[in-house]
């Protein structure tokens, strides 16, 4: 159903999208390419599980990911940020968190760091702590959390 609505907002719009995602491992991207019509709106998506990867086809520094690590809200500015940069889209979203099992007393596990980049707006971020939900549901409702951002960014309720 998310998904759903932000395919037709986007089309809607006019507008294409992009993700970066590294806890999620592709489910935002499965999720909106599950809906019919989708090419119209979807540009890409990035699956950066590993930091090499975040730095090589993102551009996420590596003085980011020392200072914060890769479960931070600066981090997935930079995955946004890239996304946006590295793609045709107009609006992107990155996921990076502990899906677990694990985590630690700093990092525990279901904390998800998002970030949305939209052309000529600045990047906004946020952090859920999803808790101990387990892998599956902690990265269902990454998924879920990504797609409303979308939505909203599309002004969809």
């Amino acid at each position: 159903m998310k998904a759903q609505t932000l395919v037709a907002l986007a089309r809607d719009h006019g507008l294409l999208v992009a993700t970066a995602e590294s806890c999620t491992g592709g489910m935002v991207s499965a999720a909106i390419t599950d809906i019919p019509g989708s090419s119209k709106m979807f540009d890409r998506g990035f699956v950066t599980y590993s930091n090499a990867a975040k730095q090589a086809l993102l551009g996420v520094r590596t003085e980011t990911l020392a200072a914060h690590g890769a479960v931070s809200e600066e981090v997935a500015a930079e995955m946004a940020a890239g996304a946006l940069a590295r793609s045709e889209a107009d609006l992107a979203v990155a996921v990076t968190g502990i899906a677990g099992p694990g985590g630690s007393e700093h990092k525990p596990e279901g904390r998800v760091c998002f970030a949305l980049a939209r052309r000529g707006a600045a990047v906004t971020t946020e952090t859920v702590e999803f808790g101990a939900l387990g892998r599956d549901r902690v990265r269902a409702a990454s998924r879920d959390q990504a797609l409303d951002l979308l939505i909203g960014a599309l002004g969809g309720a």
